[in-house]
Parts: structure tokens; sequence; C-alpha cells
């Protein structure tokens, strides 16, 4: 039986796989990427149901009140390197099971603030922090935890954000009616403070693939290895190097076998003629060990020590992991890439803000109005499902799967101005809650295909992504609610969203050609490499290679010549 210490000591050592398992304890940190996606994202578009009830205690705008969570979603993002470093560095868990305090933290720490002011450190900084230290961490492990149902288990997973707004939305809700919105906020955090749990689950995976099997052959004896080259000296002369103890090198008796063949003798014609060249040749031997035995005894004897050397270094620098990555930044498809997600994000946030009121400026009533958004969560589960279902079969390339979704996303927020009436409004948020929960659940994860950087690279990758996302999370709303003030239509936030959405586009569709021109050019540096590593290949043989020309055919045929 078990002990507690060695049952405690399993659940916290990572998981060792021979590959990839697609599953195993990859369906657990599933789930917890589920019940994270609940609450962090999922608090963050439910956080709306208070929105009514601090202008009136507080007596500030709605810009003012809605600013905590454009602070929140920008701290979130603009954090991600952060969060990237501290993953490298502790691991995983540690890190969200941290975020997990201080999301809890910073929401019933709000409960008790007296001010907006206020809440914009508790839930804008305190809380923001939280959720990236949660969920970038959290989709990260899942994605190496799967390969092919990587993009089905991602999305069905990300679904948690829609079900928070469907079951959560309404009990908060009705909570706060009978407790207040301060005790309401409390009880918030408190579901919060079970990130922690899910955190623990996270156990850490190693990929280490089983040694190589020899091949048997038969059962008689151990097998005795070859012996190595230590050196590519040692490789390039394998069968052209003399030996201390042999008389003859390999290419003169390839060469002379290869010449008395030609000329249709026999090797036993050929055998007095042989005696007599070998004296030739022990000689150039001779000299030729005797040059070799004064800068070293034997050829691998110096190379010994520097191979431990290269070795002890090269040990610590393996283990070493880099905390934060920037080299992807050389990458020009990861570049195009994170320009496709700076332009797009400016098409995430708007629509949902503005739906009502454009709803109502042509012409319905708002409790018809509020229809919209729960059309648009209902489309958005279909779309997260879906597209993982989709990306699973592999029928084209995935980056091709999401570069269709968002160019038909920026078309149908263009079409949100076009329609004046419910159905077809409701039509449009069904097709846009659609293809947002396309691109919404696949745009990270994306990051891990080869296609963009790999999942080698994603930990790094994700948070410079994320990074410079939050410029654009941070600028979108307002930029689009300025233009709304502007132009008095609340079209106008939607012509923002399309042409932003159709920017990203652009840059989606560079990713594929610039990873295909680098690994072109890749591919020509390599090339240049091994022509030049040819070129320097020793030429201290040479005059051992040279001796083969002395061969007894060939000393015939220089005889009968002179």
């Amino acid at each position: 039986m078990k002990g507690p210490v060695p049952t405690l000591r399993g659940c916290m050592s990572p998981n060792v796989y021979p590959q990839v398992p697609d599953g195993g304890w990859g369906w657990a940190v599933a789930v917890a990427f589920f019940f994270t996606e609940v609450f962090t994202y999922g608090i963050i578009k439910i956080f709306g149901i208070f929105l009514q009830d601090l202008t009136s205690h507080f007596g500030e705008s709605n810009s003012r009140v809605s600013w905590i969570v454009s602070i929140c979603v920008f701290v979130m993002t603009f954090t991600a390197p952060l969060s990237t470093v501290l993953s490298n560095r502790f691991g995983y868990r540690p890190v969200v099971m941290f975020g997990g305090f201080l999301i809890s933290l910073g929401t019933i720490s709000t409960a008790f603030t007296h001010s907006i002011d206020q809440m914009y450190v508790t839930v804008g900084l305190v809380s923001g922090l939280g959720y990236c230290l949660t969920f970038l961490p959290t989709v990260t492990i899942l994605s190496q935890y799967f390969s092919k149902r990587r993009s089905l288990v991602t999305s069905v997973a990300s679904t948690g954000e829609c079900f928070s707004l469907f079951a959560l939305a309404p009990a908060l809700s009705a909570l706060k009616d009978h407790v207040g919105w301060r005790n309401c906020l409390v009880v918030i955090g408190l579901l919060q403070a079970s990130i922690i749990a899910f955190g623990a689950l996270l156990k850490p995976i190693i990929i280490q693939p089983n040694p190589s099997i020899p091949q048997e052959e038969g059962e008689e004896g151990p097998q005795v290895p070859l012996k190595q080259p230590e050196t590519k000296y040692d490789l390039e002369n394998e069968f052209t190097r003399t030996s201390l103890g042999s008389v003859d090198s390999g290419v003169q008796s390839i060469s002379s076998s290869r010449t008395n063949l030609a000329e249709g003798q026999s090797p036993s014609q050929s055998a007095s003629e042989q005696s007599s060249a070998q004296t030739t040749n022990l000689q150039l031997v001779e000299k030729r060990e005797e040059e070799e035995l004064e800068p070293a005894a034997l050829p691998s004897t110096p190379l010994k020590e520097p191979t431990k050397q290269q070795e002890e270094k090269a040990e610590p620098q393996a283990a070493r992991q880099k905390l934060l990555d920037f080299s992807v930044l050389r990458d020009s498809s990861f570049i195009c890439y994170s320009l496709f997600g700076l332009f797009a994000t400016l098409g995430f946030f708007a629509p949902q803000l503005y739906v009502i009121e454009l709803s109502v400026s042509c012409g319905l009533e708002r409790d018809q109005a509020a229809y919209m958004l729960s059309t648009m969560a209902v489309a958005e589960i279909f779309g997260r499902l879906s597209i993982g279902w989709v990306m699973n079969r592999q029928l084209i390339r995935k980056i091709y799967i999401l570069l269709i979704c968002t160019l038909l996303l920026s078309l149908v927020l263009a079409l949100f101005t076009a329609v004046f009436e419910f159905w077809g409004l409701a039509s449009c948020c069904a097709a846009f809650g659609f293809l947002f929960g396309t691109v919404g659940s696949t745009h990270i994860p994306m990051l891990a295909e080869n296609d963009v950087v790999g999942i080698e690279r994603m930990p790094s990758a994700v948070g410079v992504y994320v990074f410079i996302q939050s410029f654009a999370g941070l600028a979108g709303p307002p930029l689009a609610g300025k233009l709304v003030d502007f132009t008095q239509n609340y079209g106008s936030a939607f012509y923002t969203s399309a042409a932003g959405v159709g920017m990203g586009a652009f840059f989606l569709g560079l990713v594929r050609p610039a990873k295909s021109g680098l690994c072109c050019c890749r591919r020509k540096s390599m090339t240049q490499e091994e022509k030049q590593d040819s070129e320097d290949t020793p030429t201290d043989f040479l005059e051992v290679d040279l001796a083969v020309d002395s061969s007894p055919a060939k000393r015939k045929t220089d005889l009968a010549s002179v």
C-alpha cells in the first residue's frame, strides 16, 4: 500500500509519453481548460449585468464604467509575455494556480470598493493579471497533449465562455436581484477560486521516444556494435585511412582489382605482380605512419578531452530553456500572423457592444434587440464545435480554413448595415456568431501548426502574439465609439470592424507564402554549407590515393610506354 508521500509525488510528477498521447491525461487538462474559460472570458463577457447597478450606485457614465472591462482585457493581453516567462521558469501548474488566486482576490476585493477608480485597480489590474496567468498557460499545455485531435479538443473546450453566457448570466442576474451586486461579486470570486484546483490538474508532459531497438538477426550472443567514427575527419576517410596494423590501403586494393579485372587478369595471375608493388607501397605507408605518429600516438587521443568538454557545455545549454524567446520575431510567417491578429481583433469586440443600439436605431424595440446577443452566443457554440470537426478531418491546410472563415466574417460585418428588420439582423447575428466562434477558437491554437511556428516554439510565440493583440483590444472599442459619435451612425462601428478583419485576412493569406519562402532560403543555405564542407575535405590522404596509380597494371603500362 502506497503512502501519502509517494502518492503525492506521483500526482506532482510529469507525464512521460513516447509520443503525443492525443488523450490520456490530456482529457483532464481539457476539462480544466473548459472551466478556466468559464471563469475567465465567461465572467468578462457577463460583467455587463452589473453595468446599470454600477452607473446608478456611483453616479458614473456608461463610458467610465465600460473602461473597467477595457483595462482588464488590455492587462490580460499586454502581460502575455510575463505569463510566458513565468511558465517557462516555474511551470504551467503553479502559474495557473497563482493566477486563480489573483482572480478570486480581485473580484472579492471589488465588492468592497467605493469608487470606479478603485475598480480599475481590483478588476482591471489584479484580476486582469490573473486572467493572463491562467488562460495562456492552460491553452498552451492543452495543445501539447494533443496532435491529431488538437483542433477538435480545443474548440470543444473553448465553449466554456459560451456556457457561462447561457448558464451563469441568468443565474447570477437573478442572484444579484436577491442579494445585491456586492454579495454577488463575492459569490463570483469564490467560484473563480476553483481555478486553483483546476490548475493543479495541469501536469507537465514530457515526450521521450523509446530507444531504437536494433533488428535481431540471431540470438546466438550479444551483438557488438560497430565502432562509430569519432570525428568528421574519420567519417570522410572511413575507407581511405591506412591503419597502423595494415600494409595496404583500401583505395589501393579496390583500384588495383578494378584495373586487373578491366584487363582480364585473374587474381592468381596478378599475385606475383602485387607482391612487388607491396614493397613500394609499404615504404609510402611507413613514411605516412611516421608523420602520423609525430603529432600524436593515436588520431583519436587528442579528440577525447574536447569532446567531453563539449558534452559538459552542451548539457546545461540543452537543459536551460529560454524564458522568453523573441527569435520568433525574425520569422516572417509569425510576423504576418501577428499582424493578422492585430487587425482582426479590431472587429472582435465592437459588434457585441453596438449590435443592440444598431437594432434599436433600425426600429426594433429594446427587448427584441436583446435577443441579438443570445443569437450570437448560440451560433458561436455551433461555430466552435463545427470548426473543430472540420479541421480534424484535414481536408485542406488548417490555415486555409481559418483564412476562409476570416474572409466570410469580414463580409458578414459589412452586411450588418444593409439590413433594417428583425430577421435580417438576426441572420447577420447568427452568421457573425458562427464565424466568430470559428476564428476565436482557432487563432491561438493555430500557432502550434508548422505553417506558423510549430509546437516547439508555441510557448514563447503565444506570449508575443497576444501581447501584440493587446493594443487592438484596447483601441478597438474606443475607436469604434469615436466614429459613432462623429458620424452619429452605429453602422460606422461595423464598417471599421469589417475593414479591420479584412486587413487581417490579407496578412493571414501571406503566412503560408512567407513560410514557404523562408523554408526555401533555409534549404539554399544548407546546400551552400554542404558544398563548403565538401570543399574543405582534408588533402593529407591525397598522396596515398595517388599511390593507387602505382598498381601492377599501371606500372606495366608505364614501362611499355617507355
